[in-house]
């Protein structure tokens, strides 16, 4: 068997340089493993010194530290020479042979151990070493292993990292040598002289930067009120004087003028200069903070007529009032204030008696989201309108304020508080007896006189349902009953706020009758265009049409599926003719364009046709339609059937307590009925009764005792009614416990709420029973009352829950980014159009504060902006929108 001429001598000699580098990094292996802590606490230590913090801190922390980084050096070099091993060349070349398959290093260093006479084993033997030999010849250096993970889990080794990062960027290499000026004696010191150093720190809120003293080049220098200056002297205590006469002596420090650390705040111009080798001196001028300044609009109103103009009201008695401020660096906040001006009210009817004090109405002024606050336009908006000065003569005083504390305000100016406007005639009625009571309780007996006075004998048409008319006796007869026994201020609260609700309720209708409030709402656009109201008004009333326009559809829409009359399209019932929901927007938009056009004669006979046409409409649900209804459906049109059903023995309870104690007056009432208000079950009694009033009418000259003997010989027939309204409530309220029984699933907060408001209903039910029972009319009124707020309250919070659950399951489907037409919709819920642009007609901000609403929108965007976990196109649009707001 020939010999491969391999022998280790080669062999090694050809890995020289793999052998080499590989025992090269298992040196910087084990320097790492073993030194890591030192170079640590080095990096630390010239983290520190390269920030400065030796110049902040006192001499006996800087010294402190010194010591603790000296310590640590030691212990770190202590612990890092007991563990280093220097790396033997054995150790490297059993890693390099360890890294290569089969270990073929350690195969050619071998020697045969048996058979070494045998020609055919030593042949085998050779062959192997020689194929192990072309194996060993491809060795590479093998890279040391420097992960430091086991030996630090607490990462320290990256801290120092990045303390030394943080040092180079906000730093100064330079700074590292004032280390030394610190010792007695110091090196630097001694070689040098004395020396020193200074800031000027003007305050936070000016923005503006540090300025270093040695690196002024001129003798004059100007800084803000209340700038703090800082001076270090080195070197030999008293070689080097302060004399300043910029700022009082606030201690030690200033009082002995060669004190090494002094500091002082800047509060007048003068001279500040530093006395001895290389000392400096400056002119040191003090620039004054001015007030804010604050006006209304651009520029501050000449007459209250101009001031009037300029707080515009909407109709729903929003108030918006912008103002303009500037300061030399920044408003901080600001409020206004609203004062009654009782010099120039008309003390006339309810206003004759000396008012109640109030406290002024302070509201804080908007300040803007973002960019610079020195000087900015911004509205105020708030609704005053439940405010007892609202519609009085006020007066408006605006202040801002600084950083600094100084204070500006815009004066005094006149104005009238805005308010709601009510264009009902009895509603406007009683929102003044409102404003009487609230101005003084001396004034309770006269606005209950003038409420029975207006509901004693009401003209047709007076209250739009006997709902207003009830609503209406009963805040009358606890007013009475309150001031009988003396109205507190709560009492005239809560009889304050009962006839504001019922003022909406004249006002507006019943919001579940929808023909009522489209025909309320063409009547107040109509009155606004005569009374020649503002554009915004305009624009407001026309919104108001619009949706009451959409809500009498809608509910056209249902009573067409519950009667069964379905068909393919809208149809008009004149001449056949057909009109579509795109035709009805065309003719208030053609509307709006007249009146914004200022051809108001058209609008109106605009306004009159639609006005025509609605009122003939008939609904009809399309194909596409589906009639079958949900549980949740079908359990709110039951409680709503419950609820007219309680309205209607309400009704007949308060006509029953009113022939008991005014007999003949009931036809006044039945005057200004609506049909379709009362339960199906009760019309023929209902008719009955009104036969009976109009047959039990008294003359003028009718004495009260002939009255009262007529309801005395009636006392019997009208204990049987009563029994019988007191059945009827007893079946009424088996009926909402049978639907209560029957709800649907729903949870949540809102579902919770919808079963204890029905619970409510269920218990003013019984005691409704109960009083009708035993003869109390007006216990049982209240009852009744009670039993309708906490059923609507119920339908209000059961239809919330359904909304909710229905959004839920709609998002859990996977639809949360479409729309029921398949429209895309982007991360604010805007539609995408065909065409790829993003945009909507929606009203986005109706009745809300927008300023505040925008101030959540931005929160809401950065808030998603830093959640990493959103799609990247997401966070880009969202990215896009912050740079752009």
């Amino acid at each position: 068997m020939a010999d491969t001429g391999q022998t280790p001598e080669s062999l090694l000699t050809r890995l020289r340089w793999p052998l080499v580098l590989t025992r090269a990094g298992l040196l910087a292996e084990r320097v790492w493993q073993a030194f890591w802590p030192l170079w640590s606490v080095m990096i630390l230590a010239l983290a520190a010194l390269m920030l400065g913090l030796h110049d902040s801190l006192p001499v006996e922390a800087v010294w402190a530290g010194v010591m603790a980084a000296g310590l640590g050096v030691v212990w770190a070099t202590v612990r890092g020479v007991r563990r280093f091993r220097w790396p033997l060349r054995a150790e490297a070349l059993a890693r390099l042979d360890a890294s290569l398959p089969g270990r073929p290093i350690s195969a050619v260093l071998d020697r045969q151990a048996i058979g070494s006479g045998d020609a055919a084993s030593v042949a085998v033997w050779q062959a192997h070493q020689a194929r192990m030999a072309a194996r060993a010849a491809l060795a590479q250096p093998v890279a040391p292993h420097l992960d430091m993970a086991p030996s630090d889990p607490f990462a320290t080794r990256y801290v120092a990292l990045l303390a030394l990062a943080v040092g180079l960027l906000f730093g100064s290499i330079l700074r590292v040598g004032s280390v030394a000026e610190m010792t007695p004696g110091g090196a630097q010191a001694l070689a040098g002289g004395p020396t020193w150093e200074g800031w000027i720190e003007p305050p936070a809120y000016t923005g503006q930067p540090t300025l270093y003293l040695a690196d002024q080049t001129g003798d004059t220098i100007e800084a803000p009120l209340g700038s703090r200056i800082t001076l270090r002297l080195y070197g030999e205590v008293g070689a080097l004087r302060v004399t300043q006469d910029i700022a009082e002596a606030l201690g030690a420090e200033i009082a002995d003028p060669a004190a090494p650390a002094q500091e002082f705040t800047l509060n007048r111009s003068g001279r500040l200069d530093i006395e001895g080798p290389g000392g400096r001196g400056w002119d040191m001028m003090m620039r004054q903070d001015a007030a804010p300044t604050v006006a209304f609009g651009d520029a501050a109103p000449e007459t209250p007529d101009q001031m009037q103009a300029l707080a515009q009201a909407r109709a729903e008695g929003q108030m918006t009032l912008p103002f303009s401020a500037k300061d030399d660096y920044g408003i901080l906040g600001g409020q206004a204030r609203i004062m009654l001006d009782l010099a120039v009210i008309q003390r006339r009817h309810g206003l004759t008696v000396a008012p109640e004090p109030r406290e002024a109405i302070v509201l804080d002024l908007p300040m803007p989201i973002t960019g610079d606050r020195a000087a900015f336009t911004e509205t105020l908006v708030e609704n005053l309108s439940e405010h007892p000065w609202a519609n009085l003569p006020v007066t408006v005083e605006l202040s801002v304020n600084d950083a600094a504390g100084l204070q500006g305000s815009s004066g005094a100016e006149q104005m009238i508080l805005p308010a709601r406007r009510f264009f009902d005639p009895l509603a406007n009625a009683v929102i003044e007896q409102r404003r009487d009571l609230l101005w003084s309780r001396d004034n309770a007996t006269r606005v209950s006189q003038v409420m029975r006075t207006l509901s004693h004998r009401p003209e047709e048409g007076l209250f739009r349902s006997e709902t207003a008319y009830l609503r209406f006796r009963v805040i009358l007869r606890r007013l009475e009953t309150m001031t009988e026994y003396g109205l507190t201020s709560d009492q005239r609260d809560e009889i304050a706020q009962a006839l504001w609700d019922l003022a909406l309720l004249l006002e507006d209708g019943d919001l579940d009758d929808a023909l009522e409030r489209l025909q309320r709402a063409q009547e107040r656009l109509s009155e606004a265009m005569k009374n020649g109201a503002s554009d915004e008004e305009i624009a407001e009333l026309m919104q108001e049409l619009r949706d009451a326009t959409q809500n009498y559809m809608n509910q056209l829409a249902q009573q067409a599926m519950r009667d069964g009359t379905f068909q393919d399209n809208q149809q008009m019932s004149e001449g056949g003719m057909e009109m579509g929901q795109d035709d009805l927007q065309a003719m208030m938009d053609r509307i709006q364009e007249l009146m914004e056009q200022g051809r108001m004669a058209e609008a109106q006979q605009a306004l009159e046709e639609l006005q025509r046409l609605m009122e003939n409409m008939q609904v009809t649900q399309g194909q596409g339609g589906q009639g079958q209804q949900s549980p949740g459906q079908q359990a709110m049109e039951g409680l709503a059937e419950t609820l007219r059903d309680q309205q209607g023995l309400s009704d007949q309870a308060f006509r029953d307590l009113q022939e008991q104690f005014n007999p003949g007056g009931q036809q006044g009432q039945q005057q200004g009925q609506q049909p379709g208000q009362q339960g199906q079950g009760q019309q023929s009694q209902q008719q009955g009764q009104g036969q009976q009033g109009q047959g039990q009418q008294q003359g003028q000259g009718q004495g009260r005792g002939q009255g009262q003997d007529r309801a005395d010989q009636q006392g019997e027939g009208q204990g049987d009614a009563q029994g019988s309204l007191a059945d009827r409530q007893r079946a009424l309220r088996n009926e909402l416990n049978r639907q209560r029984g029957n709800l649907p699933g729903i949870g949540g907060e809102a579902g919770e709420a919808a079963r204890e408001a029905l619970d409510r209903a269920g218990r003013a039910m019984d005691g409704a029973e109960q009083a009708l029972r035993g003869n109390d009319l007006p216990e049982a009124i209240d009852r009744q009352a009670e039993a309708m707020d906490a059923l609507r309250e119920g339908m209000r919070n059961m239809g919330e829950a359904l909304a909710q659950a229905e959004r839920e399951q709609r998002g859990g489907q996977g639809q949360e980014m479409g729309s029921a037409g398949g429209e895309r919709r982007d991360p604010l819920g805007r539609n995408s159009g065909s065409s790829g642009q993003t945009g909507t007609d929606e009203n986005l901000l109706q009745g809300e504060d927008v300023y505040r609403r925008a101030r959540d929108l931005l929160d809401e965007i950065r808030r998603r902006t830093g959640d990493g976990v959103r799609p990247e196109e997401e966070l880009d649009y969202l990215k896009r929108l912050l740079e752009r707001f």
